[in-house]
């Protein structure tokens, strides 16, 4: 059966995946772009078109970085992670915050309490919007990856949910040197986590830490 995978998530050092008061400007609220600033630089990165000068660097960062879509038949986020809007739709011209084509390349299942029809991008990413706990979105996500692995995407909380009902068998985290204080923090509720996984740690001249989560046998 297919792996379910997260990949690049990164954490504050007090466990914070976001910010506060996340808004259309600042995706990731009051932590502005501090969280991800080790990935900018990387190859990886810069093909997805962020800015900078140079391809970028292909050192730890990016080795960890490239395995993001290695795999990968189709991906599940949340809400939080599709765009700023809560609550019932007020625009469905919203496509999400990457353009008119979205780095996926793959069907994306968009967890919402306001399920939508689909929406077809270039590239073939394609947003699939269910309202599910995570079980079903995860059988509805195999149905549109085939035999591929399912990447969980974020945002904290649906991370937290499939780590919760222990669906996840990978999990590559980014922990930052920043301090967050606030806003939405991943392990809240994962007393024990460690215990199910068997973790490797490998540093960056950047100062973050990966972390490598594979599920032990069962």
């Amino acid at each position: 059966m297919s792996l379910v995978r997260v990949h690049n998530f990164t954490i504050s050092l007090d466990g914070y995946g976001a910010g506060e008061d996340q808004t259309l400007e600042a995706p990731f609220g009051h932590a502005g772009s501090r969280l991800m600033q080790w990935a900018f630089g990387t190859r990886t990165f810069r093909r997805m078109g962020l800015p900078g000068d140079g391809p970028g660097s292909e050192g730890v960062d990016d080795s960890f970085a490239r395995r993001w879509s290695e795999g990968i038949g189709v991906e599940i986020m949340g809400r939080n992670k599709f765009g700023p809007q809560r609550g019932a739709w007020t625009d469905e011209e919203w496509k999400g915050w990457w353009g008119d084509d979205p780095p996926f390349h793959t069907p994306v299942v968009v967890l919402t309490h306001h399920p939508r029809e689909p929406i077809a991008m270039d590239g073939g990413t394609s947003f699939h919007f269910l309202d599910a706990d995570p079980v079903e979105a995860l059988r509805r996500a195999r149905e549109l990856g085939g035999d591929a692995d399912v990447r969980i995407g974020g945002g904290v909380e649906t991370v937290r949910q499939f780590l919760a009902a222990d669906l996840i068998d990978r999990m590559h985290l980014v922990v930052a040197p920043i301090v967050l204080g606030r806003g939405e923090r991943l392990w809240d509720g994962l007393e024990g986590l460690d215990e199910r996984f068997e973790i490797e740690a490998t540093p960056s001249p950047l100062g973050v830490v990966h972390l490598n989560f594979t599920r032990r046998s069962r």
